[in-house]
């Protein structure tokens, strides 16, 4: 719930200077991408900006204070300014601020820039009291608003420093207006519009002049002299003195004596006592000073000018000027110690009544009251928690002493998932155990289960799926069925659990039922993580059309329920662009690989291993490599920066080890080989594709014989645990050990297979990655026509494919080879007599490549009567009769070039 005031640009007050010279300047505030408002405190920014803001439409405030530091409340508030000034245009930004589904701030500015970029209007933003923003990540995030925002928005921040914003490129590119403190300093003419306007008695021109010089046009001063004069009836001049060079560490004391020491001793309670407020209305105040009149107290002090402003238009919400605001906190805190915690009690009873969580726990940690605190954590933390509220419950769990957690143990499961979500996993254990040992009083069943939940979970995580499965089911046997989270908790990890022991239909059915739970009791990212386990599961089965349903199941769940930003967004676009590589959809798959990218751009780089792999993989497909070795040199920077599950290390060494083998560098592969380490079991995909690695490189280094081994005991498990993608892959590299050890009747043999299986898994890439020596197979195959019809039309579209990809340059017989051609003593004198056209060459290229009549005209870009006239012509010139006797004639020919086919 948000705070209103904190989203209302301050009233302006009776009797206040109008500053037309700066209203002046800053009428084109339109014009820049940043106005930038920068001076000490008191100097008038709030005031000058309010003056502005009240004839601006489409304009958006956002005060803030010492808590918006925290990244997910700073962009609840901005996000809600923004729809402020735009209308609520921007209704997906909202909605992922307010399930707290995005990454990082960065991310979310990303979506919100997607949106603006449909407003038509221009409009403002306004940040006061950015000096309060010490949290770097906000920098950031703000430097990347900044040079993004849409051209018709204009940020306006105000600062007492200046902000980390990198504006010196806006200020060279003449994108930033600023007003300084030297600009904010009220004139000789202001000042004595200021005190005509205060004082019962004008000042003389000349005493006003003198006295805005001695003061230097501090507007904070000319108040304090103002309210001087009034209460004390001294000389203006007097306090002009006093005030003049004065520096902040005496202000204190003049404000001591200037101010508190002159007003009422009620007024000075009331001032003290209300000062703890970041803002207040009538019934905070209620409950802080026992007054029942606080709107009139309020009003009243507003008349004495007394530093404080109005927060909204309704004049509900008021706040103290900054500089004496912070004066009051100091004073309160010397001269009424004792009595500190009960008005931050009462100030937390204040806030709850009014359904603002937050805002109480910021009270009761200052009031250091445990009972008031643990309260509020036991009625609103794990609402806070859903909402990302991070920083704020770990303050405050912090403050709650050990035993009080032992006493409220949901507090200290709430502690261990806190651990938990930031990653801590070896603390989380600690925690929990240290509570088991010390507790005064026996669990409930209920809790042990909550705690075995998270504890599979961390054990999953750390990749002990044994101890994993077990405290899972420890957690289902005893997690009543109103424990929702526990159980949905337990069930994924059991799911999991069974996934990498390879019993993967009892893992799809408890996915399945993951999904279930979590559908029903809201969970969405739990049932996003279903969806994605079980689009792996079916990718591993071999039924990839329904991994892809899946999959679209699961976008429309990201796209309803604004979950753009969560890292499983990338999980499910990398599982999209596996699917879409084994399709031969390869720009799709690179799309989808570099947006997994982009919703991990504010991670550790090494998140991004799995993508990148991914788009190396797409330039090895296409035979880009060039492109794959560059990126190879980024991925093995990343490999050696990081500690990886196997499942990310065997995907990086599929695309290294495929690399060399396609350069030929037996050198990298035999010492990759000898310090890789062996995988215990092959029970699941990653498993088997890292003992394929493995394989694949002794094929290259000619070590037939162990490499067969392994191949035929990943088959072996891949039929009888039903990894049908697995086995497909599986025969590819066996076919290709065959045909590499000159066994040409195995190799067919297990191509006809491999090819049989991938009418279920729709494979095209996982055959093109292997390049000529597949694509002569295959011409042999198509040649004899003994494939069945299904199998024939793949071999085609495959070799077609290859073609596309990987033919080497003899295969076009382009101008050079056929220049070298008829130059060779050996060429046959038919040839040399009747020499063929070029497009004939090339047609017959096409021929030896496997290409169709039809994909001959496709490729050429010509009629199908065309290519077969050419055909004809070339048929007659070489002395053949059909298309089998052309293949072999050219394969003679390549021969007698120094080409092995």
């Amino acid at each position: 719930m948000l705070i209103p005031s904190k989203l209302s640009r301050p009233v302006r007050l009776d009797n206040t200077v109008v500053r037309d010279r700066l209203l002046a300047k800053l009428s084109s505030a339109k014009n820049y991408r940043l106005v930038l408002v920068t001076s000490p405190a008191g100097y008038g920014k709030t005031t000058l900006v309010a003056q502005w803001a009240a004839s601006q439409p489409h304009l958006g405030w956002f005060s803030l204070d010492e808590g918006d530091n925290q990244p997910e409340r700073f962009a609840s508030y901005l996000i809600a300014a923004i729809q402020q000034a735009t209308g609520k245009h921007c209704v997906t930004t909202e909605m992922m601020v307010q399930k707290r589904q995005y990454a990082s701030l960065i991310s979310l500015f990303g979506q919100l820039f997607i949106e603006l970029a449909e407003c038509q209007h221009a409009f403002k933003l306004v940040i006061d009291d950015y000096h309060l923003i010490t949290n770097p990540v906000i920098h950031d995030a703000m430097r990347f608003f900044l040079r993004h925002q849409p051209d018709n928005l204009t940020l306006v921040v105000l600062s007492r420093n200046l902000p980390q914003l990198g504006i010196a490129n806006l200020r060279v590119r003449d994108q930033l207006l600023e007003v300084g403190s030297h600009q904010l300093a009220f004139t000789q003419r202001e000042t004595k519009q200021f005190f005509d306007c205060r004082l019962s008695s004008p000042l003389d021109e000349q005493e006003s002049y003198q006295i805005c010089e001695d003061v230097a046009g501090w507007v904070t001063a000319l108040q304090l002299i103002a309210l001087s004069a009034r209460q004390k009836n001294t000389a203006t001049q007097h306090s002009a003195r006093r005030l003049a060079g004065i520096n902040a560490s005496h202000l204190s004391d003049y404000l001591v004596d200037e101010v508190l020491d002159t007003v009422t001793p009620a007024t000075r309670l009331f001032l003290l006592k209300t000062s703890l407020l970041r803002s207040m209305n009538d019934a905070l105040i209620v409950r802080v000073t026992g007054e029942e009149n606080g709107q009139m107290w309020l009003e009243d002090l507003e008349r004495q000018g007394l530093f404080i402003q109005r927060m909204d238009d309704d004049g509900e919400w008021f706040n103290y000027h900054p500089l004496f605001g912070n004066f009051l906190r100091q004073r309160c805190q010397w001269e009424m110690a004792t009595e500190l915690p009960a008005i931050h009690r009462a100030a937390a009873e204040g806030w709850m009544a009014q359904g603002y969580p937050a805002e109480a726990i910021h009270h009761g940690v200052a009031a250091g009251d445990t009972a008031l605190l643990r309260d509020i954590l036991h009625q609103h933390a794990w609402d806070l928690f859903n909402q990302s509220e991070l920083a704020l419950l770990e303050e405050s769990l912090n403050a709650l002493p050990w035993a009080v957690l032992l006493d409220n143990p949901r507090l200290l499961l709430l502690k261990a998932w806190l651990m938990q979500s930031q990653h801590r996993f070896q603390e989380v254990n600690t925690l929990l155990a240290r509570a088991e040992e010390e507790m005064t009083r026996e669990p409930d069943e209920s809790l042990h289960g909550e705690f075995n939940a998270l504890r599979a979970q961390v054990a999953i995580n750390a990749g002990n799926p044994e101890e994993a499965e077990r405290l899972a089911m420890l957690a289902l046997e005893t997690l009543p069925f109103s424990s929702f989270y526990g159980r949905i908790v337990a069930t994924s990890v059991h799911g999991e659990v069974l996934h990498c022991k390879g019993e993967l239909n009892h893992s799809l059915a408890l996915m399945q039922q993951t999904e279930q739970m979590a559908q029903v009791n809201e969970v969405w990212h739990y049932v996003l993580w279903s969806q994605i386990q079980q689009s792996e599961i079916l990718f591993a089965q071999g039924f990839l059309q329904s991994a892809w349903e899946i999959q679209e199941k699961a976008f429309q769940l990201i796209q309803a329920q604004h979950l753009e930003q969560l890292p499983l967004h990338e999980f499910l676009l990398r599982i999209r662009s596996q699917l879409l590589w084994a399709w031969a959809r390869l720009d799709e798959s690179e799309a989808a690989a570099r947006q997994g990218m982009d919703v991990l751009v504010n991670y550790q780089p090494q998140q991004q291993l799995q993508c990148l792999s991914l788009v190396i993989q797409n330039s090895l497909a296409r035979g880009d490599l060039d492109n794959a070795r560059g990126l190879l040199n980024r991925l093995e920077n990343l490999l050696g920066n990081g500690s990886y599950h196997i499942d990310w290390v065997s995907n990086a060494d599929k695309v290294r080890v495929i690399y060399w083998q396609m350069n030929n560098d037996k050198q990298a592969a035999e010492n990759w080989l000898r310090q890789t380490p062996r995988p215990a079991t092959v029970s699941n995909h990653f498993l088997q594709s890292q003992w394929r690695n493995i394989a694949r490189a002794q094929i290259l280094l000619e070590e037939f014989g162990t490499a067969e081994t392994i191949l035929e005991e990943l088959n072996e498990n891949a039929r009888r645990l039903h990894l049908m993608s697995d086995l497909n892959r599986n025969l590819l590299l066996l076919n290709q050990l065959y045909w590499q050890a000159d066994r040409k009747s195995d190799a067919l043999q297990v191509l006809v297979e491999a090819l049989s299986l991938a009418n279920r898994t729709g494979f095209i890439s996982h055959f093109v990655i292997e390049g000529e020596p597949m694509a002569q197979q295959l011409r042999q195959l198509i040649q004899l026509a003994t494939l069945p019809e299904l199998e024939q039309h793949r071999a085609q579209r495959i070799l077609k494919e290859i073609n596309q990809h990987h033919r080497h340059k003899f295969a076009h017989f382009d101008e050079s080879f056929v220049h070298r051609l008829l130059n060779h003593p050996d060429v046959p004198e038919l040839i040399r007599t009747s020499p063929l056209t070029q497009r004939e060459w090339q047609v017959l290229g096409l021929i030896y490549s496997g290409y169709s009549n039809d994909q001959i005209a496709g490729e050429l870009d010509v009629a199908a009567t065309t290519i077969k006239t050419h055909i004809r012509n070339l048929y007659q010139k070489m002395g053949v009769a059909h298309r089998r006797e052309a293949v072999q004639q050219a394969q003679e020919l390549l021969k007698m070039m120094g080409y092995g086919v």
